[in-house]
């Protein structure tokens, strides 16, 4: 991959950099998937939630690397059925909120890790606590949304399907990465942030337009020795693009190992597959580009 890529302090800041036509068509966009996804259950590291979780699993034989898939605020469900979701487990499964109703974005993303070779877990931090239907837009000051917060539970659950998919044999345990999207993002640098400087966790995180504000993040500069790659949308209509770049700074100035790319014109969601986003030339580019960037960024991933 050009040097860019991995070329943090001159990523930071930098806005899109085309990569070559070439590069790109080795890598096809993918339509939802084509097979429902498994539903699993795994406990969260808050000790007392049991998660409800979705598994892309590869078609070849394992044991596979394992990237786990952080839903934002919206939840892991279709908007077109979760309006009428509230409790989600197993002993309460759904008729619209399953495997069957994910969102197009999370069925995309999971079939095209696993086509890639990845066994892909989308745990459902919402419906175990009740909130399936998800949140709206400019909700953050919910006071519904703390039970189910980006800064001390969802961290848990991303833990906990740490520990459960490295207790599978068909799982790399040693190659295990974490992507989330918005409200997961977030998540995402929160739990690069809980493993800090030890190398058991995480091996690296994908990190797309997250909120990186101060009621969002544990820390305004991320210590952690896993390396994050962070994907933003200059027209982000939802988060502020620049204070996650000046996250990225710092964090860098103190160590860190961060990759931050702008899609100039991308909006937030630049990578939902649905006809509104997608008709924006800048969020279909967007999306393209971070699909190449997604792999290159694990598989950049020492040994």
């Amino acid at each position: 991959m050009p040097q860019f890529i991995r070329n943090v302090a001159d990523a930071v800041g930098m806005t899109h950099h085309a990569i070559p036509v070439a590069l790109l068509m080795l890598t096809t966009l993918p339509t939802a998937a084509a097979a429902a996804p498994d539903t699993v259950f795994f406990p969260s590291a808050d000790g007392k939630t049991e998660i409800v979780g979705y598994l892309f699993r590869p078609q070849t034989p394992g044991p596979h690397p394992a990237i786990v898939l952080l839903h934002g605020r919206g939840g892991p469900y279709s908007i077109n059925v979760n309006k009428d979701c509230t409790l989600v487990s197993r002993a309460h499964p759904s008729a619209a909120c399953n495997a069957g109703g994910l969102s197009r974005r999370h069925a995309m993303w999971g079939q095209y890790w696993a086509d890639h070779g990845y066994l892909a877990l989308l745990p459902d931090s919402f419906g175990p606590r009740g909130k399936a239907h998800g949140f709206g837009r400019f909700t953050h000051d919910d006071p519904d949304r703390a039970d189910v917060n980006e800064k001390t539970v969802r961290p848990l659950d991303a833990e906990g399907a740490l520990g459960w998919l490295r207790s599978r044999k068909d799982v790399r345990g040693d190659r295990v990465f974490l992507q989330g999207w918005s409200n997961g993002g977030s998540t995402a640098l929160n739990v690069m942030q809980r493993q800090g400087t030890a190398s058991s966790g995480y091996r690296a995180a994908l990190v797309f337009y997250p909120g990186c504000g101060p009621a969002a993040l544990l820390a305004q500069t991320l210590t952690t020795i896993a390396p994050i790659t962070m994907l933003l949308g200059s027209d982000d209509e939802e988060v502020s693009p620049a204070r996650c770049q000046d996250v990225a700074r710092r964090s860098i100035a103190a160590g860190s190992k961060i990759d931050v790319v702008v899609y100039p014109g991308a909006t937030h969601d630049f990578d939902d597959p649905g006809r509104k986003r997608q008709t924006v030339p800048a969020n279909s580019a967007a999306l393209r580009d971070a699909m190449v960037r997604a792999i290159a960024a694990v598989e950049s991933v020492q040994d």
